[in-house]
């Protein structure tokens, strides 16, 4: 559950208000520091998606409260325009049935 109280779900929420697509992983874009946030950085660069990575590594309270925030308990987590679209294994089966793409598209994210 959102409490805007809590220091960290306040950083989150401005985050994913203020950046159209962002992931919370451990590790960042350039040098991620698990597989599941490697995959997820690996589909967003393959679609040509401009997103923000947050590491949740620098933040014991913020490694805490993004799973709560979003009431997943799972790292990486992907948020496109403010919506929480899901962990590793669901941005990668959609990617994979074709829907990612399209959804993307649908939000105005995608490059070129």
């Amino acid at each position: 559950m959102v409490d805007l109280a809590d220091p960290s779900h306040a950083f989150i929420a401005k985050t994913v208000e203020d950046n159209p697509v962002v992931l919370f992983m451990k590790g960042v874009p350039e040098q991620p520091q698990c597989g599941f946030s490697a995959t997820v950085v690996q589909i967003l660069d393959h679609l040509g998606v401009d997103f923000v990575g947050v590491n949740v590594l620098q933040d014991a309270a913020l490694r805490d409260g993004i799973k709560s925030f979003s009431d997943w308990p799972t790292i990486p987590q992907l948020y496109v325009k403010g919506e929480f679209i899901g962990g590793c294994d669901i941005v990668r089966e959609m990617f994979q049935s074709g829907e990612l793409k399209p959804l993307l598209a649908e939000q105005g994210v995608l490059q070129g």
